[in-house]
């Protein structure tokens, strides 16, 4: 399956848009849009892995206790347990390509 990253973008106002992007029995990918000043709250996963991929933008990511700033071209891993998020504290979008292992059971 191809898929243009792009094509799925869609940036909300309100809050952060999580775009489903592909689903098998192992694995999700999603495509998060953060408009400037959104968030994804830090939470944890008892069973999941997630990977965080930035696209473009720069965003503060937050896995286990530990804050990192991340750039396009760069990645974290939060693996299952650690508490994990998300925070677009910069002046411009942040659009992150998700992966996450294996996938929520509402998938």
């Amino acid at each position: 399956m191809k898929l243009r990253l792009a094509e799925h973008a869609k940036f909300q106002a309100d809050k952060m848009a999580k775009i489903a992007l592909a689903t098998t029995p192992r694995a999700q990918l999603d495509l998060y849009c953060l408009e400037p000043g959104q968030s994804q709250k830090v939470h944890s996963h008892d069973d999941q892995d997630k990977v965080y991929v930035v696209l473009e933008g720069r965003g503060r990511f937050t896995v286990g206790g530990e804050q990192d700033v991340l750039a396009a071209g760069e990645a974290v891993v939060a693996p299952a347990g650690a508490p994990h998020g998300v925070n677009n504290d910069s002046g411009a979008r942040l659009l992150l390509l998700v992966f996450v292992s294996p996938p929520p059971p509402h998938a």
